[in-house]
């Protein structure tokens, strides 16, 4: 693909996913634009094996732009990073096809492993701002990252995740995340589960009450039949005192 194919792909996708964008010529103002000129020209390097070379233009790239892309990361068609300060994407980091991520993004190892330590993200996921992907396992197609989440296991594709750490909270998503771009309107694990305890919370005290009313009901009804039994057996002792004092009579 050459260089004015290049920039035409970039115009495209970034005025499709952003809506702050006014006009062509504002794209070569964009972080994403520019670290993506640095990237493809030291990944081009690096697969030559000119590693210091690759490494170099690389950490131009991240002074201007505050975007860290390893030159030996591969990167799918379509690719957009939203602001992009902070974002981080590892050596061995694979991104497929019209993968979109937002500032303070990291795409990480989780120590000094060898070989394939960073994530491979699949086509058509939104990993949103502040998230943390650690550890070499695959984030499934058409999946949807929470902002600040923290994903340290494998996410099946069509899915949602969220949480400290990540948690899968929704299967099979209907619309495409590039489609949406949508960081807010995310299941809320905890709340969900604080609503499920005071729901249960609310039928245990209903419970609670009606044994309360139940064991008032039972100590009427046992000092009613307490009363009845005295009062019989007062009875009992009148008629026998009157038997008595006829026999005596």
């Amino acid at each position: 693909m050459g260089f004015i194919t290049h920039i035409r792909e970039e115009i495209k996708v970034i005025r499709e996913r952003d809506p702050a964008i006014h006009s062509d010529m504002e794209v070569f103002l964009y972080p994403s634009f520019k670290v993506m000129l640095y990237y493809r020209a030291a990944h081009r390097l690096y697969e030559k094996k000119h590693f210091f070379l690759a490494r170099w233009i690389s950490q131009r790239g991240a002074r201007k732009t505050g975007i860290e892309i390893h030159p030996g990361a591969r990167i799918g068609k379509g690719f957009f990073i939203d602001h992009g300060n902070g974002v981080i994407i590892g050596e061995t980091t694979v991104i497929g096809d019209n993968v979109t991520l937002y500032q303070g993004v990291t795409l990480g190892g989780t120590g000094k492993e060898q070989g394939k330590r960073h994530p491979t993200v699949g086509n058509n996921v939104m990993i949103s701002t502040g998230a943390k992907v650690l550890g070499s396992f695959t984030i499934g197609d058409n999946s949807k990252i929470g902002a600040g989440s923290v994903v340290l296991k494998e996410v099946p594709p069509d899915s949602t995740v969220v949480g400290v750490p990540g948690r899968v909270v929704k299967r099979h998503n209907v619309a495409l995340p590039q489609e949406e771009l949508d960081q807010v309107h995310l299941p809320d694990p905890v709340m969900e589960d604080l609503a499920q305890l005071q729901h249960e919370n609310e039928k245990l005290a209903n419970r609670l009450i009606d044994l309360e009313q139940e064991v008032r009901v039972l100590k009427r009804a046992q000092q009613t039949a307490g009363r009845e039994t005295r009062g019989k057996r007062e009875a009992q002792d009148k008629q026998k005192a009157r038997e008595q004092r006829e026999k005596q009579g």
